[in-house]
């Protein structure tokens, strides 16, 4: 039986890995959510890993407020770089493999191609530099680690553009979206089954990975096939927009590779 801690399990990521969970006989799970399990509390991490034999860490927990985090970057940097360099400590001294979810905003988006893990990191936002600084703590402490990045994460749990369009459509009958922004949306529960399988086969091709849906689209293309799958195409207007305003500078192409 392989035993599997997961961490900000009541997160997007971390529901659709309890709903695929049942799929996978031979895996032994423990979910933690902030409430139980604090990553920025290093004192707990250790008690929560030392009592327990995990092969694999899961790590969904995150500060993932894009714009808040411009306001407030200490918080960010205390969940998603400090913490997850206690958290490479602990599994490194309790021989537990981690699986860590970062993200597409590690680059600037000024490259014309898709992003391949091979390429020069260089976030432009503060929640992108916060993401990175986790990612290097991880690689400078542990031999045994993935290092997953995915983009524009959407599910039937918390909040996501997805649930965020169909909201609105609900109450508007005109939505006005930019098309200046080109990454790959992916659902959630994809990535899910993805981690599983990597530990189902054993993998052992440690180190960064890129992980998407694959289909690279604007916000503009996105939310218009929200419509289109929901039909509710012909009662809403969806308008591009070029200045959409934002507090943080987001990469103009975020296409993973």
């Amino acid at each position: 039986m392989t035993r599997i801690l997961v961490t900000g399990a009541e997160g997007q990521l971390g529901k659709c890995i309890q709903k695929v969970a049942a799929k996978y006989p031979d895996f032994e799970f423990e979910f933690h959510s902030s409430k139980t399990l604090d990553i920025t509390d290093p004192l707990r991490i250790s008690e929560v890993l030392s009592e327990n034999h995990f092969k694999y860490c899961i790590n969904c927990a995150a500060y993932t407020n894009v714009e808040e985090a411009e306001k407030t970057p200490d918080i960010a940097f205390a969940i998603n770089s400090e913490a997850v360099r206690q958290l490479a400590l602990a599994c490194s001294e309790y021989m537990s493999i981690l699986i860590h979810i970062s993200t597409d905003y590690v680059f600037d988006g000024r490259k014309e191609t898709p992003y391949r893990t091979t390429d020069p990191t260089n976030p432009i936002n503060e929640y992108g530099k916060s993401k990175l600084a986790g990612e290097k703590h991880i690689q400078k402490i542990l031999t045994e680690h993935f290092i997953i990045r995915t983009s524009w994460l959407y599910s039937e749990f918390g909040n996501n553009f997805y649930k965020s369009i169909l909201n609105k459509a609900k109450v508007e009958n005109r939505l006005r979206i930019t098309d200046e922004q080109q990454g790959c949306p992916t659902d959630a529960n994809n990535l899910a089954k993805y981690i599983l399988n990597l530990i189902a086969t054993d993998r052992r091709d440690f180190g960064l990975h890129h992980f998407t849906d694959g289909e690279a689209m604007t916000w503009y293309d996105f939310a218009a096939r929200i419509l289109k799958e929901n039909a509710l195409e012909d009662k809403v207007q969806l308008d591009r927009v070029k200045n959409y305003r934002t507090f943080a500078e987001r990469p103009k192409n975020s296409i993973l590779k």
